[in-house]
């Protein structure tokens, strides 16, 4: 048994009865070091911001900026720390990686190939995402188990070895109709996108809205095969999934 087994054992103990609440802060109290839950400003992720902000809870809330964000996302981002009277990190991309990328690829190069994509997204997101998380012990995300068949391998708290730092998924076990009830009774403010049937909200070239009857990531990198769909934030350098320590 490894020595952060104990502590996982004991913050998953009971951790799905809780309400989203108790949870983050548990995962607070529980948790030593620095903090960090990363917010696309999605739907889930208004719901956990909510819940850090109204409690005051001592974790850092951090966005990664990628320079090709929906206008309807910056303004929901002003929104937000208007309403919670809290500021909200930027992680921008480093500007020597993107003009190297958009040398090499062209303004919208990434719809060529899944390698090009893949490139831009670690330039984008994946890169200020390990700045973001350097010095903490923990990271909190809103991914849940329903999104997508490659999401239902994670668990509530797990170690993320590749990075060296504990994951916390608090909303894992919620279904999107949970949250969407959660975000409409605490009146969280949400992406106007999501009225117009834009369920998961990335990059704007690289999101549209989704049919009826899609699974709900299907806007995302919609042009690729789906085993394919995911920016690399929840995978290991070789494009593995993280899954689930045993």
């Amino acid at each position: 048994m490894t020595e952060w087994q104990p502590l996982i054992a004991r913050i998953a103990e009971g951790f799905g009865a809780l309400g989203l609440e108790a949870r983050l802060a548990r995962l607070r109290s529980a948790l030593p070091g620095r903090l960090v839950f990363t917010t696309s400003l999605g739907l889930e992720d208004q719901a956990i911001s909510h819940a850090i902000f109204t409690q005051d809870l001592d974790i850092a809330v951090v966005t990664l900026d990628t320079g090709r964000l929906f206008a309807e996302t910056h303004n929901l981002w002003a929104d937000t720390e208007a309403r919670y009277g809290k500021k909200i990190s930027a992680l921008h991309p480093r500007h020597d990686a993107l003009e190297a990328l958009l040398a090499a690829q062209g303004a919208n190069g990434f719809y060529a190939s899944v390698e090009n994509r893949k490139a831009c997204c670690h330039a984008r997101k994946v890169e200020p995402l390990n700045r973001a998380l350097d010095g903490a012990s923990s990271w909190i995300t809103g991914l849940r188990a329903n999104q997508s068949a490659n999401r239902g391998a994670f668990a509530f708290i797990e170690r993320d070895e590749a990075r060296g730092l504990l994951k916390a998924n608090p909303l894992l076990d919620w279904s999107r109709e949970q949250v969407g009830d959660y975000v409409a009774a605490h009146d969280v403010p949400y992406n106007a996108l999501h009225d117009s049937g834009f369920l998961s909200i990335g990059c704007q070239p690289c999101t549209r809205a989704v049919a009826p009857g899609e699974p709900e990531r299907a806007g995302r990198w919609w042009w690729e095969d789906e085993d394919k769909k995911e920016c690399g934030l929840h995978v290991v350098s070789d494009g593995r999934l993280i899954r689930r320590n045993s």
